[in-house]
């Protein structure tokens, strides 16, 4: 094989792994669609840049998935909602592998639950429950140690539609 060649194969390998083994970033994430069902056409599509520049919390808990304690930082699931002027009386979570669940709009606390966009401060992989994945402070109230807030807890999200 002339030198060349061998180097544009090498090139286009190396473009090809660094594709599949590159850190979550703010443009290697799937972005998180939001909309409503009054208005389907109107779908927006949030970065994981998006979501950093909106209302940020943070808390550390152990959840029944994982070991140990767990940073976990965030939207708020209300504040998103909220900032994007979604009205409804639920909101519906689906995952990546469309398994859903729906949880009441009135259960959203201010900062409970969140759309974790990073574990332990890093952007999460689809291998690690990521790009985005629904979480509560398990450990600050007994209210959110539940096998409904567990439900709730859908990780690989990738798509929020308000159902009125």
């Amino acid at each position: 094989m002339h030198p060349k060649h061998h180097s544009k194969l090498m090139i286009m390998l190396l473009a090809l792994l660094s594709f599949w083994v590159a850190p979550a970033t703010g443009q290697g994430v799937a972005r998180l669609q939001v909309m409503a069902t009054s208005s389907p056409n109107d779908a927006v599509h949030l970065s994981l840049d998006a979501l950093d520049a909106m209302e940020q919390i943070e808390f550390t808990t152990t959840t029944i998935w994982t070991d140990g304690d767990i940073h976990f930082t965030g939207v708020p699931l209300k504040a998103l909602l909220d900032q994007l002027g979604l009205v409804g009386s639920t909101v519906e979570m689906v995952a990546l592998n469309d398994y859903s669940i729906a949880m009441p709009v009135k259960d959203l606390e201010d900062d409970a639950p969140i759309v974790a966009t990073r574990m332990n401060g890093k952007a999460m992989s689809v291998r690690d429950k990521g790009p985005y994945w629904v979480v509560f402070p398990y450990d600050k109230d007994p209210k959110y140690s539940t096998e409904t807030n567990y439900s709730r807890s859908i990780w690989q999200l990738n798509r929020l539609k308000v159902v009125d």
